[in-house]
C-alpha cells in the first residue's frame, strides 16, 4: 500500500517564529508552538503517516546565517520531538534566499520529486503542515491538501486566498484541531436535490471555519443560513434555483429538506459525537434550541410571530424550514422563542440552531464511545 505523508514546516508551525528575523538560532529564540509537542506525539502514536520536515532557511550556510547558529535548535527541537514519539522520516532544507527564485525552496518541489512515485507514496491523501501560502502552494503543487495553521505573522492576500482557498481543508490555530481532523477525517460533501420546482446545490464541512456563500434568492433567508454557518463553525455553500415567480414556499422548505439530507449523511458516523446540544438571547428576544442527532425525526415549535413578512420570507415558513430539516436529517428539534422584535426573534432562532448543532457535532479523537444505549444511531 502506498504511503501517505505529512510534510511539516518548522518555523511558526512546530517551533515559534521570532517575529525580529524569522530566524531561531539562539536559546532565548527557541520555544514550540503550544500544542505541538503534544499532538505530534499523538500523530506519531495513533496515525500511520511518512513523516517529512520541509522548511526554507534564507542563506543558511553564509556569513547571514551560519550554520553554528541553526544546527544546536535544530537539534535540540529533533531530539525533544524524539523523546515524545515523534521522528521525521525525511529532514528537507532549503538554503537558498527568495531572489535566487531557485525550484528548490517552497512552493517548489524539487527536492520532493521521489514522492511523485504513485506506487510508493500517496499524495492525493497527503497533507502539508504550514502557516504561509507558500505551504498551501507547495501542497497544490504536489497534488496534495493543505493543514492552514493560522498565524497573524503571516496573511493571505486576497489573490492568494481566491487561488489557493480549494487546496485548504483545514484552517485553524490550534494544533489539537489538526490532530483531531488527521484521526477522524473531515465531514465534507457536495449534495444535489432537484425537482421540478427547485435546484438545489449545498456544499457542507461540518468541521469549517464558519465560512458562507448563500445563494436562495431570498435576501433575509440567505441572512439566516448565513447564521448556521457562522455560528456553528460550518463551512456551508448553498444555491437554490427555486419557483419564487409562485411564492417562497418551495424555495425555503425543499432548501430545508436538502439541507437536512446533507447532514444525515454527513453524520452517518456519530461514534465519540456529543450528539445533543442550545440556548442564547439576542437583545430582548430569548431563543432555545435544542438538537438530538439521534436517527428519528420530530420538531417542537413555540414561536409565533406578529408580522406576517420579515423582510421576502413569510414567517409561517420558519416551522416549515425546521420542520423539513428535522425530518429530513433524522433529528429531534425543540425550539422555543419569545421577544417584541421579530427580526431579532428569529435570529436568534438561526444563532441558537446553529450552536446547538456545533455542540452537537463536536467530537472526541480519543473516544470510540456511540452515544446511545442502543449500540446504534
Amino acid at each position: 500500500m502506498s504511503k501517505r505523508i505529512l510534510f511539516i514546516d518548522r518555523d511558526g508551525v512546530i517551533l515559534q517564529e521570532p517575529p525580529s528575523d524569522f530566524q531561531v538560532d539562539s536559546t532565548d529564540k527557541t520555544s514550540f508552538v503550544k500544542g505541538a509537542i503534544t499532538a505530534l506525539s499523538k500523530i506519531a502514536a495513533d496515525l500511520d503517516y511518512y513523516k517529512v520536515m520541509v522548511t526554507n532557511q534564507d542563506g543558511l550556510g553564509t556569513a547571514s546565517y551560519p550554520a553554528e547558529t541553526f544546527e544546536p535548535y535544530q537539534n535540540l527541537m529533533l531530539r525533544t520531538l524524539e523523546g515524545e514519539g515523534f521522528v521525521f522520516d525525511e529532514i528537507h532544507i532549503d538554503k537558498t534566499f527568495v531572489a535566487d527564485n531557485q525550484p528548490t525552496r517552497k512552493p517548489g518541489t524539487a527536492l520532493l520529486t521521489h514522492f511523485f512515485n504513485k506506487e510508493e507514496y500517496d499524495l492525493g491523501n497527503s497533507f502539508v503542515i504550514g502557516d504561509r501560502w507558500s505551504d498551501i502552494q507547495l501542497a497544490k503543487n504536489l497534488g496534495a491538501k493543505a493543514i492552514y495553521l493560522t498565524s497573524p505573522l503571516h496573511q493571505l492576500t486576497d489573490e492568494q486566498e481566491n487561488t489557493l482557498r480549494s487546496t485548504i481543508v483545514l484552517e485553524t490555530n490550534n494544533w489539537n484541531e489538526i490532530y483531531t481532523f488527521l484521526k477522524l477525517g473531515l465531514r465534507k460533501l457536495v449534495h444535489e436535490r432537484n425537482t421540478n420546482e427547485t435546484k438545489i446545490s449545498i456544499g457542507l464541512n461540518l468541521d469549517g471555519s464558519g465560512r458562507a456563500n448563500i445563494h436562495t434568492g431570498l435576501g433575509f433567508f440567505d441572512h439566516m443560513l448565513d447564521q448556521i454557518a457562522r455560528h456553528g463553525k460550518m463551512d456551508l455553500d448553498i444555491t437554490t434555483k427555486g419557483d419564487l415567480h409562485i411564492d417562497e414556499h418551495h424555495t425555503i422548505e425543499d432548501t430545508g429538506i436538502a439541507l437536512g439530507e446533507a447532514f444525515a449523511k454527513a453524520l452517518i458516523d456519530k461514534t465519540g459525537m456529543e450528539r445533543y446540544g442550545f440556548a442564547l438571547p439576542m437583545d430582548e428576544a430569548e431563543a432555545k434550541v435544542l438538537i438530538d442527532f439521534g436517527g428519528r425525526n420530530w420538531i417542537v415549535w413555540d414561536a409565533d410571530f406578529k408580522r406576517e413578512k420579515i423582510g421576502e420570507v413569510p414567517t409561517e415558513m420558519f416551522f416549515h424550514f425546521f420542520k423539513s430539516f428535522s425530518d429530513a436529517a433524522k433529528c429531534n428539534l425543540n425550539i422555543e422563542c419569545k421577544g417584541e422584535n421579530e427580526h431579532h426573534k428569529i435570529e436568534a432562532i438561526f444563532k441558537a440552531f446553529a450552536k446547538a448543532i456545533k455542540m452537537a457535532v463536536k467530537r472526541d479523537p480519543l473516544s470510540n464511545y456511540l452515544p446511545s444505549t442502543k449500540g446504534v444511531l
